[in-house]
């Protein structure tokens, strides 16, 4: 039984600095709020940073930082603009993707119906068909990801999560106590 615990400890050791290391890898902008090349993906720009309850505003320009402090419900949000339209979502490490809801998708002006259905996403609700696009933008307070690869969840969701797609190509997410803080 010890065993097991101890084999099951390592696993999710390795999960989570494996989650990490994606979110640390990518390109981004450095201090001066001057872009990096990336040799295989956009740049990302900077220069703001967020603070507050479960929201952000701007700390200053060359900072590179977007800080986002833990919401009533203990998770992050994050306001976003997603191609010109501004979006609430639901900072979530563990979805692949951006996740549109459909709402949000039709308000940013994708003819949801149009998309044809390209598999299936797994939610704790169960199994739900997803429709893939590509987002031209997507930022957060000043740090922005082009081409960012989407679903739309034809699903209740309730809130759109920013995923993977956009946060393995910052520089880093760090959670430190109540702050998530994005660079």
């Amino acid at each position: 039984m010890l065993g097991r615990f101890v084999t099951l400890a390592a696993i999710i050791a390795a999960a989570s600095v494996g989650v990490a290391g994606i979110a640390s890898r990518a390109p981004g902008v450095d201090g001066s709020g001057t872009e990096k090349p990336a040799p295989e993906k956009p740049a990302d720009d900077g220069g703001w940073s967020a603070r507050g309850g479960g929201g952000w505003s701007s700390e200053g320009s060359g900072s590179g930082a977007v800080r986002i402090e833990r919401a009533g419900d203990s998770h992050f949000y994050a306001d976003t603009d997603v191609d010109g339209v501004r979006i609430r979502m639901l900072v979530d490490s563990g979805a692949s993707v951006v996740a549109l809801t459909r709402r949000d998708a039709e308000a940013i002006g994708i003819d949801v119906e149009r998309l044809p259905v390209t598999g299936t996403a797994r939610t704790a609700g169960g199994d739900v068909p997803m429709r893939s696009v590509t987002l031209d933008s997507v930022e957060v307070a000043g740090i922005a990801v082009r081409r960012v690869r989407a679903a739309v969840i034809d699903a209740d969701m309730g809130v759109s999560l920013l995923g993977q797609s956009y946060l393995s190509r910052l520089d880093a997410v760090n959670v430190e106590g109540d702050t998530m803080t994005l660079r």
